[in-house]
């Protein structure tokens, strides 16, 4: 069977990726820090019948995040996709959001730890056996203000916006290998909960894209709008 790891799983958009791609016959590691979260996804992803298991690890904890997706190899066999979407703004204390006269080295540093090095971090861990494979998938997911930035997320928007741009240039790196990387930016508030009159998208409205790049590896980013 073929597997999928998702970093930074949680019960919003990591668990409808987990169902897209499980629904189509795949296992799926779930990656984030509170081993708690993740039993009740493993658990919710059985009464699916899908095969799914818990691999804790801080993404900020570049060592335990490798070992983690060790720990996926050893338990499936392999990774086959790699998906990578972390909550974007305040995932642990410290995190604060600041606009683009307001970042400082500090603010912006937690960020790119954040949005960025861990990124880097699970790529390295997962890229060689692609390669050698010459097979394999590495999704990256960051808000729209990657792509057109927003005042009030100046430090996220920054850091996801390397994100973005280091993820196209790899794409480009790994053409004609058989390892497709591509970029998602969701554009809309998944949900619901952002400003009023903003657009909103439920994960699973939004899921499918996953599906698509992985499928038909014909591009490296993509956009999510309503």
């Amino acid at each position: 069977m073929p597997t999928l790891a998702i970093i930074g799983a949680g019960p919003g958009m990591g668990l409808a990726i987990a169902r897209t791609f499980g629904s189509r016959g795949f296992d799926v590691a779930l990656i984030a820090r509170t081993k708690e979260k993740l039993d009740t996804l493993v658990d919710r992803l059985g009464q699916d019948g899908i095969k799914a298991a818990a691999f804790p690890a801080d993404i900020l904890d570049r060592t335990a995040l490798t070992d983690a997706l060790d720990g996926v190899r050893a338990r499936f066999g392999g990774v086959d996709v790699l998906e990578y979407s972390p909550a974007p703004h305040s995932p642990v204390p410290g995190f604060a959001l600041a606009t683009p006269s307001e970042v400082t080295v500090d603010n912006l540093q937690l960020q790119v730890e954040y949005s960025f090095y861990g990124a880097v971090a699970a790529t390295r861990a997962v890229l060689p056996a692609m390669r050698e494979a010459g097979a394999g998938t590495l999704l990256f997911t960051t808000g729209g203000g990657s792509v057109d930035p927003v005042p009030m997320f100046g430090n996220v928007n920054a850091a996801q916006a390397a994100l973005r741009n280091w993820v196209l240039n790899l794409d480009k790196e790994l053409t004609g290998t058989g390892v497709h990387a591509a970029h998602v930016a969701i554009n809309v508030w998944i949900g619901g909960g952002g400003p009023e009159g903003s657009p909103t998208a439920t994960p699973e409205q939004i899921a499918p894209l996953y599906w698509d790049l992985h499928e038909h590896r014909d591009r490296s980013e993509a956009v999510f709008n309503t």
